[in-house]
């Protein structure tokens, strides 16, 4: 594995590594080290910039999806300043035939000179009614 494949996979892990915080001084630490101060996070279902505001919207995904973790699923690729990879939502009692993840997708991270986020295009691939 080359340095330049370590630095997707490591800006990927600090991705989850927020979405999973639960307790509010983690999911802001994270936030801060997996996101450029300015960085921004889109997908179909909000468009915000900066630490605050993104740690907003991953503690509304966590009170929506209470006992339930994000996960990704398959390799990270990436080049240049660019990765993608694709997660889902899944339950934290885990276990094998729980049914399927509620919400799954792929996102597409920008990175900047110290790889942090600068930028997340987040597509949605299964969610469920209501949501």
């Amino acid at each position: 594995m080359s340095a330049n494949t370590d630095r997707y996979e490591n800006s990927v892990a600090r991705y989850f590594e927020a979405w999973n915080a639960r307790d509010p001084e983690a999911l802001a630490k994270a936030v801060t080290a997996a996101w450029a101060v300015d960085g921004g996070y889109t997908d179909p279902l909000t468009d915000v910039r900066g630490h605050e505001r993104i740690t907003a919207v991953i503690a509304g995904a966590q009170a929506q999806f209470p006992g339930f973790v994000f996960r990704l699923t398959g390799a990270v690729d990436g080049h240049h300043d660019t990765a993608r990879f694709s997660w889902e939502l899944v339950s934290e009692a885990g276990g094998a035939g729980e049914g399927s993840a509620p919400v799954a997708g792929s996102d597409v991270i920008t990175l900047d000179a110290q790889d942090r986020i600068t930028a997340v295009l987040g597509f949605l691939d299964r969610v469920p009614d209501g949501a």
